[in-house]
């Protein structure tokens, strides 16, 4: 008995001096006293390091233009291209034979209308030098004192002349020497520049059209979730849709404007109608400029023909009425709400294109807003860079 109570008493003892009930009873002076540590704060980017960010890129664009523009140019060709391809694959085509078909196709129809209508076209240029004295004799024609002022003009021009009371067989003997000039090694340098670029472009659009949807098949498999899988992919197909529509619709509706305006350019008398049909055609492709620079040639081209001044307004005024018909009621029918975008963004951005890539960035301008549009149409965050890009 007496042993059973001294066991009980043992384990009590035990059981009160445990190292886990004491350090479970006795409270730790340093986890009382220590402050809790400091909560992280989150890591905010800068209006500084924002506008460093948006100049270097900027910068990167203008740099790497002769790397990047045939491959934003091979891009746009192969979305609007893309769906020709798939319905050649319904009707078991491989893409790398519909591509090389368009492709000829392209090229054929290229080479035709440069023969046919680029012939002129370069007659044209060439007697530019003559068309422009004729232009301005026609002018001071038409307008006596447009005459007078640019004669006073030129007597002033004349007064510190030093040469003029003196015989001409007193002048000095001048001899002429020409010399390589820079205008043609600059025209030779742009046109080997343009035809490398052509050819790359065209490399390229049929590297993509040929590969088909590889490339998003890749960055389908390299997105970590399923939601941002299936999001690559509608965005991938959405803006696919968007631009190829939209350029094909724009294409059909400025080669219909060109058949318009050489048909009434031939009932004027204009002589080459169909270049200049032609013309106004391409120029309608870029927004706010191309009109204009379409209304003054032809209004150079009606001065130069025609001897009175109503006559010679009549083909630019036949393009102004036929391009606000095709601005103000063809072209919102056509294209539809969706690609209503905001007048000033669509004129900022033909500005800041064409001064980044010049006309090829100008072409470019809308279909690139498209796609922007298009990705911040998916994305919250960038809903209100949305609303402002929406008319």
């Amino acid at each position: 008995m007496y042993f059973l109570t001294q066991i009980d008493v043992q384990d009590k003892v035990a059981t009160v001096n445990s190292p886990t009930d004491v350090a479970t009873k006795v409270p730790n002076d340093s986890a009382v006293d220590s402050p809790p540590p400091p909560a992280e704060s989150p890591k905010t980017t800068t209006p500084a390091q924002i506008v460093l960010l948006i100049l270097g890129v900027i910068a990167f664009l203008y740099f790497a233009r002769p790397v990047l523009l045939p491959v934003f140019m091979a891009v746009i060709a192969g979305m609007v291209l893309r769906p020709v391809t798939r319905l050649l694959a319904q009707y078991w085509i491989p893409p790398g034979v519909s591509a090389a078909l368009l492709l000829l196709i392209s090229v054929g129809a290229f080479g035709i209308g440069f023969f046919q209508l680029g012939r002129p076209a370069l007659a044209w240029i060439s007697d530019a030098p003559q068309h422009v004295a004729e232009l301005r004799q026609r002018v001071q024609l038409l307008f006596p004192r447009i005459k007078r002022f640019s004669e006073a003009a030129a007597a002033v021009n004349n007064l510190g002349a030093t040469a003029v009371d003196k015989p001409d067989e007193e002048l000095p003997k001048q001899t002429v020497e020409i010399k390589e000039t820079r205008g043609t090694t600059s025209i030779l340098n742009w046109t080997g520049t343009f035809l490398a670029g052509i050819g790359e472009t065209m490399v390229l659009l049929y590297l993509i059209l040929a590969s088909g949807d590889l490339f998003l098949q890749k960055l389908v498999h390299v997105l970590p979730t399923l939601r941002d899988k299936k999001r690559a992919v509608e965005i991938s197909h959405e803006i696919q849709q968007n631009i190829s529509h939209y350029l094909l619709s724009v294409s059909v509706i400025n080669l219909g404007l060109g058949a318009v305006v050489s048909g009434g350019l031939f009932w004027l008398g204009v002589p080459n109608p169909m270049m200049w049909g032609l013309l106004a055609a391409l120029v309608n492709f870029v927004p706010y400029f191309g009109p204009i620079v379409g209304v003054i040639l032809l209004g150079m081209v009606g001065l130069l023909t025609f001897d009175t001044l109503l006559k010679g307004l009549l083909p630019a005024g036949w393009y102004l009425v036929i391009h606000l018909l095709e601005a103000n009621l063809i072209t919102p029918v056509l294209l539809g709400k969706r690609f209503t975008l905001n007048p000033v963004v669509i004129f900022v951005s033909l500005i800041f294109w064409t001064w980044l890539w010049g006309v090829p960035g100008a072409l470019m301008s809308v279909p690139i807003l498209v796609s922007l549009r298009v990705i911040c149409d998916r994305f919250p965050a960038l809903s209100s860079v949305s609303e402002i890009l929406t008319s």
